[in-house]
C-alpha cells in the first residue's frame, strides 16, 4: 500500500492531524445537523431560516471538503465515515420532530458557538505545527462566525 508522505515534520503532523480530523468531525456533524433542522423546520419566520440553514450546510460540505483534502496531502487519512462522526459528534442539535423556529435558531447559534471555541483552539494548536492548516482554520472559523451572526440577528428582538 502507497501512503502519501507528509511535508511536515511528525510531531507538527500529529497536531495538524488532531486540529483537521476534529474540524472535519464537528463540520460533517454541522451539515447533518442543519439538514435535520432545515427538514423538520416550522413556524412564521420558516422561509428566511429554511434557507439560512441551506447556506449553513452548503458551507459545511464545501470545508468539511477542504478539511479533508487538506489532511491527505498531509499524509493524515481523513476518516469521515458514519460511525465516526456518529461516536465523536458533540455540539448541540435539534430534537427529533418538528422544531419551531425559534428553537432552531437558538440551537444553531448554540452548536456554532461551540465549534467556533473548538476551533479557536485549534488556531492556536497549530500556530507551531503548521501555519498552511492555521490558515485554513482561521478561514473556517470566519465563515462560521457569519454564519452564527446571521442566526443570532434572528433573535431580536430578544425577549426580556
Amino acid at each position: 500500500m502507497t501512503v502519501v508522505k507528509s511535508t511536515i515534520p511528525d510531531s507538527a503532523r500529529q497536531v495538524t492531524g488532531d486540529a483537521l480530523q476534529s474540524t472535519l468531525v464537528d463540520l460533517l456533524g454541522l451539515s447533518l445537523t442543519g439538514k435535520q433542522a432545515h427538514w423538520n423546520l416550522v413556524g412564521p419566520r420558516f422561509r428566511s431560516i429554511h434557507l439560512q440553514l441551506d447556506e449553513l450546510v452548503s458551507a459545511a460540505r464545501e470545508f468539511s471538503d477542504t478539511v479533508a483534502e487538506r489532511a491527505a496531502a498531509l499524509g493524515i487519512p481523513p476518516d469521515g465515515r458514519p460511525e465516526t462522526i456518529a461516536s465523536a459528534f458533540t455540539l448541540p442539535g435539534p430534537k427529533d420532530g418538528w422544531v419551531r423556529d425559534s428553537d432552531v435558531v437558538e440551537v444553531m447559534v448554540e452548536a456554532l458557538d461551540a465549534a467556533i471555541g473548538r476551533l479557536r483552539e485549534r488556531i492556536e494548536a497549530t500556530e507551531e505545527a503548521d501555519r498552511v492548516t492555521q490558515d485554513l482554520l482561521i478561514t473556517v472559523t470566519a465563515e462560521l462566525e457569519k454564519q452564527r451572526w446571521m442566526f443570532d440577528a434572528e433573535n431580536w428582538p430578544r425577549e426580556g
